[in-house]
């Protein structure tokens, strides 16, 4: 260990657009990863603080390039700070969630059918097939390659012809210029036409990165596909002259691979100018269909209530051909992708992902990250018209009629945790007078009966998934009132 500090003590530096590349880095990560770390690699990391289940570490490229090969099989599993002070503050004083949201997921209501069902129609597979192969034949995308600048400035030009085709005036396309990598991230605005201060954000990642040394790196699916839905759903967006009312960013990400260097670096800047971003989506890797349901929405490091939505879009638009889209639920990792940087600032943010995890693309960081592998686009086709659907009903005017289950939801508070039930309807003004609990498929897991405003009520042993908790008031209506409930164990 003395060899590692005196090490360390030789190579300390300013943070630089090499950092990760030349030099020991300052992180955070999950601390059980990082005390596996230690056992493996002993002189490639330090852990420098804990709190609770995380770390502020010192680590090398090596340990890095370890924490992947030995470890984890998808993402960085780390975030990269710039110091060892934000390293430690982070873990110890996280953000939380404030009023940078412009409303509650709960307020968010699907009423745009007239909208979105036309743009289903022209979202097309073949576009994302070939923006996949486009952006393979850089051959790597690694953010600190030439050829991972080259892809951004290209991916400009493209988003910005792309809008000009359509005579988009209300469409600007710049490149964001990072502190920790050469290369840039790009970020396409649609302005909106009523509320401009408040955001609707999507995005993926553009760099590609193979764990196989300097090898070819082609991220076809990781996240050269990301990259391509979204952009064939903003393309759709165009073809039917969508105007949004609040504003829309499409964005593709810098140096993911090397701990999120660039969604970190610009949700930090959004959160420290207080952006008002209401909703954050994170398309990485859609190209391969490695489980039985479709999208498999990640519930660690996301917002449990805006991929409760998320769910409900596929519920109200996906439900048969030509557009079925079905889902299911899973967990990644610590920092596994972009989403976990707009989280850390304390804002909403889903990533529906491309299986399963586990069973996803397990060719990712390999010359064998290729299109060929599954040959069609077919897959990724569906979450593009998710995407498509998120961005139009999020971005809408919220003067809709609401539903009587919207308009009460704002006062309502129901979660489940550790086996636990809880519910508060006491400033809702309701009197309950029974709770129904149910899996995905409509199985029927509990019912208690005799029930108070407020309680929290032990469930039976649920495994890992959606449900949905009904409660019946008594009221004129007699209504119920429904809400999806995720159980991550």
């Amino acid at each position: 260990m003395k060899y590692f500090y005196t090490l360390l003590a030789c190579l300390l530096f300013s943070v630089n657009i090499w950092a990760q590349d030349q030099h020991p880095f300052y992180a955070t990560m999950a601390l059980h990863h990082a005390e596996a770390l230690v056992k493996d690699a002993p002189n490639d990391i330090e852990i420098l603080s804990t709190y609770r289940n995380e770390a502020a570490v010192l680590m090398t490229p090596t340990g890095s390039h370890k924490l992947h090969d030995r470890i984890l099989t998808h993402g960085p599993g780390y975030i990269f700070r710039n110091s060892k002070e934000e390293a430690i503050t982070s873990i110890q004083n996280p953000p939380t969630k404030t009023a940078r949201n412009a409303r509650a997921a709960l307020d968010f209501t699907i009423t745009e059918d007239v909208t979105v069902i036309p743009t289903l129609a022209l979202i097309q597979t073949q576009n994302i097939a070939d923006h996949i192969i486009e952006l393979e034949n850089y051959g790597t995308r690694y953010h600190n390659r030439a050829s991972g600048t080259q892809a951004a400035i290209d991916l400009k030009e493209k988003w910005e012809a792309m809008a000009a085709s359509y005579g988009r005036t209300d469409v600007s396309v710049r490149l964001y210029e990072h502190t920790n990598t050469e290369m840039p991230s790009v970020i396409l605005t649609i302005t909106g036409a009523e509320f401009p201060d408040e955001y609707v954000i999507t995005g993926g990642h553009l760099d590609s990165t193979s764990n196989q040394g300097n090898n070819n790196a082609p991220g076809a699916d990781d996240d050269a596909s990301g990259i391509a839905t979204i952009t064939e759903a903003t393309r759709a967006l165009f073809e039917i002259d969508f105007v949004p009312k609040r504003t829309i960013e499409v964005m593709a990400y810098a140096a993911e691979e090397i701990g999120l260097v660039g969604s970190n670096e610009i949700a930090s800047e959004y959160a420290a100018n207080n952006i008002n971003v209401v909703a954050v989506s994170q398309f990485d890797m859609t190209l391969f269909n490695g489980s039985s349901n479709d999208v498999s929405f990640i519930t660690d490091f996301t917002s449990g209530e805006l991929t409760s939505y998320m769910m409900s879009l596929l519920d109200h638009y996906n439900t048969s051909e030509p557009h079925q889209v079905t889902y299911s639920t899973s967990v990644c990792n610590y920092g596994c992708s972009d989403h976990a940087s707009w989280t850390g600032q304390g804002y909403m943010a889903a990533f529906p992902f491309e299986a399963n995890f586990g069973q996803h693309n397990s060719n990712i960081h390999s010359t064998g990250d290729v299109f060929s592998l599954t040959n069609t686009a077919t897959h990724a086709t569906k979450f593009a018209k998710l995407c498509a659907e998120f961005l139009i009903e999020v971005a809408k005017n919220d003067n809709t009629a609401l539903a009587v289950n919207d308009v009460i939801a704002p006062s309502i508070f129901i979660t489940i945790q550790d086996g636990v039930l809880s519910y508060d309807f006491t400033a809702a003004q309701k009197e309950i007078t029974g709770i129904h609990l149910h899996d995905i498929r409509g199985k029927e897991v509990m019912v208690v009966t005799n029930v108070s405003e407020r309680d929290q009520i032990t469930t039976p042993v649920l495994s890992t998934g959606v449900y949905i908790a009904s409660f019946t008031t008594e009221d004129t209506n007699s209504s119920t009132i429904a809400k999806k409930l995720i159980v991550s164990n």
